[in-house]
């Protein structure tokens, strides 16, 4: 009884016309790689047009061109020297400043005028240098530092003469002095100053005795009594008893 329905389980009868069957057709050559690139393999077997003005070869010899470094300088060596507005290229400004620039960068060219001169020392004996040396020793020396002030090497009548011994006499510390020693050990009273004065009036504004006088000891007359403080004495008598 069951034989039948298990052969018949094993047969499997699908319609190739479904839909299902069709979809699935439809995604697998969608999804199918060789069937992607079957057009391009079948142009491979063609061959290649590959003509000399072909706009694709055109273009690769134009980025060729301007990829390459000599194409790329090429008009720079043409115009070089054309347009400096100069004969030549030594006379032109900015070079030769460029040029100059170099030469001051270089650190041999810049040592050698010194390498050259060091070992030759010329230096003349009136210099500028060496007289402000000298002058300067003279002043530091120990010998010339001490000098006596009566010790003159020129003449006493001379005006230089006179107007340094005024100026000396000015600097000296015993001239300076002498007003000081002069007025040493003299006494001085300090009365009838401006600063005593002051002081003395400011300490009668401060006196408080001078500021509250008592009344008794102020000086005074008594005064005639009033007509009314008379009639009030009339009237006191009048109505006193006694």
């Amino acid at each position: 009884y069951t034989e039948a329905w298990d052969a018949d389980k094993k047969s499997i009868h699908v319609m190739p016309d479904t839909p299902t069957i069709l979809l699935a057709k439809a995604n697998a050559a969608n999804v199918s790689n060789k069937l992607y690139t079957q057009a391009w393999e079948e142009a491979k077997k063609k061959g290649y047009d590959m003509r000399a003005d072909a706009i694709p070869i055109r273009s690769a010899k134009a980025s060729r061109d301007i990829a390459s470094d000599y194409k790329y300088k090429e008009t720079h060596e043409k115009e070089k020297g054309h347009y400096i507005g100069c004969p030549s290229a030594k006379e032109d400004p900015k070079l030769a400043l460029a040029a100059r620039a170099m030469q001051l960068q270089n650190d041999r060219l810049y040592k050698k005028a010194y390498h050259d001169s060091k070992a030759q020392v010329h230096i003349p004996v009136d210099a500028m240098s060496l007289q402000a040396a000298k002058e300067c020793q003279d002043l530091v020396s120990n010998v010339d530092y001490r000098q006596y002030l009566h010790q003159w090497t020129c003449l006493p009548d001379q005006n230089d003469v006179i107007h340094a011994r005024k100026a000396y006499d000015l600097q000296s510390d015993n001239v300076y002095k002498s007003d000081l020693e002069w007025l040493r050990g003299i006494g001085w009273l300090t009365e009838g100053s401006v600063d005593v004065v002051k002081a003395k009036k400011a300490q009668e504004i401060l006196n408080d005795r001078l500021y509250r006088t008592r009344p008794d000891e102020l000086k005074f007359t008594s005064i005639t009594d009033t007509p009314d403080v008379v009639q009030a004495k009339i009237n006191a008598l009048q109505l006193s008893d006694v």
